[in-house]
């Protein structure tokens, strides 16, 4: 064995992934509730090793290495610790993914085509500093039958490492090997080189990052990269309401990807609403630049043109006016990230506009943006958003996790009997029929 053995934990995910794709519904259900009461009996064991990890955090914050937002985002306490064993439970909770028929086609009589969910395989997870990530994308892994490798960054290392050994423990019923767990720089590496082994890869990271990974990999990867997020006031704004959504989605939490970067102000209603919005910002701290329109109304930094793109991740906003939605959406088209826009009106036309128009995978429409969350939006948690387009959009659940397969029911059927002359036509018929493993049985 080498130093670092990569190799051989993916190979044994690979095997434990081919068992798991067969394990029932019921028995991955359980393995998840073992899961949350670990996290909850061994909270002190979990509270002292992020102890630990924050220490070390705090002295490279105060060494300039590290940003607060990260160290904001490493801690853990006991409502944390609830949260991430309810977020456990939640995705237990979610309808099963696996064995469901998308669609049944009745090829000829007898001959009957079903489309049916099946688990992606092996899937490769690279994510930041966040310990509860761990915890996500390993039980959404699982309830879909998913075997997962896991690589947090090493600011959370000590917190990662509990995590995991209780994962493990939990879900000792389950094929050996299903959930691994690598660190160095070196076994990431060679992770990468395992295209023929692992069959998905979801690094959460910057955009350099990604493309680092995207560009020294033949696996395919499933991009979560910056949330540089927008919220556009329009002219037929409510002012008090878009007053709430803007602070709301820069000050709930600033350290997250679906916090907003920036914001922009149609011109017409700019002076009214700016001054009060300025104000809530900076009694909450925030950091504020603006282009030279805004700079006329209130008294802030000066924005350039680095600023428009981005992510802060903290307490610091640009704002600029536009003069329209349609100016609106050429900025955040320009400038955005593919992630989570908003838009804020009264005016039907406007928002359809607006939300149509924008390249991105959640727009919304008088909602903050920090409603982009595979918990909120009822998926029981995700593995990340995905700013791409293909295989999964926006935050990914337990469906983005799933791929299909075809089964084909015959009976004696051959492919001659409808070739030449005499073909017998197909009928290509959809019916509503469910593919079950005991149908023939059945029948």
């Amino acid at each position: 064995m080498t130093e670092y053995d990569t190799e051989s934990q993916v190979t044994e995910a690979q095997q434990a992934a081919l068992k798991l794709a067969n394990v029932d519904e019921a028995t991955r259900d359980a393995a998840l509730a073992s899961i949350a009461d670990a996290i909850r009996d061994h909270a002190e064991e979990l509270l002292d090793a992020n102890a630990a990890d924050v220490e070390e955090a705090e002295a490279m914050l105060e060494q300039g290495e590290y940003t607060q937002a990260l160290v904001d985002r490493l801690e853990l306490d006991d409502g944390k610790l609830e949260s991430i064993a309810e977020m456990v439970e939640s995705v237990a909770e979610q309808s099963d993914p696996l064995g469901e028929t998308l669609e049944a086609r009745e090829l000829d009589d007898g001959l009957e085509l079903y489309e049916v969910a099946v688990p992606i395989g092996v899937v490769g997870t690279i994510f930041e500093s966040r310990p509860d990530a761990l915890v996500q994308i390993a039980a959404l892994a699982l309830k879909s039958g998913n075997a997962v490798i896991l690589k947090g960054g090493s600011e959370a290392s000590e917190s990662n490492r509990v995590l995991y050994e209780l994962i493990r423990e939990a879900t000792a019923e389950l094929p050996d090997g299903w959930v691994q767990l690598i660190e160095a720089h070196e076994e990431v590496d060679q992770l990468l080189e395992l295209d023929d082994r692992v069959d998905l890869l979801m690094p959460r990271g910057s955009s350099e990052f990604v493309s680092y990974i995207q560009d020294n990999t033949q696996i395919p990867v499933l991009g979560h990269t910056e949330g540089v997020c927008h919220v556009y006031v329009d002219e037929a704004a409510d002012l008090d309401m878009a007053a709430d959504i803007a602070f709301d989605a820069k000050v709930q939490y600033p350290a997250v990807c679906n916090a907003v970067e920036t914001l922009l102000v149609d011109d017409d209603v700019a002076a009214e609403f700016l001054p009060t919005i300025v104000e809530r910002y900076e009694e909450a701290g925030v950091e504020l630049r603006g282009d030279a329109a805004t700079r006329e109304i209130v008294d802030v930094g000066d924005a350039t043109d680095d600023d428009w793109d981005s992510e802060y991740g903290d307490l610091e906003l640009s704002i600029k006016i536009v003069s329209d939605v349609y100016e609106a959406v050429e900025h955040i088209n320009a400038h955005g990230s593919k992630h989570t826009e908003s838009i804020v009106t009264e005016d039907a036309e406007a928002a359809e506009l607006f939300m149509t128009g924008i390249d991105a995978a959640s727009v919304f429409h008088n909602a903050s943006t920090r409603f982009a969350d595979g918990y909120r939006y009822g998926l029981g948690a995700e593995v990340g958003i995905s700013t791409g387009k293909i295989h999964a959009r926006g935050p990914v659940g337990l469906a983005g996790l799933t791929t299909y397969k075809y089964y084909l029911e015959g009976d004696g059927h051959l492919v001659a009997t409808y070739a030449g002359e005499d073909a017998t036509p197909f009928s290509h018929e959809s019916f509503d029929g469910e593919w079950t493993p005991g149908r023939l049985e059945d029948e």
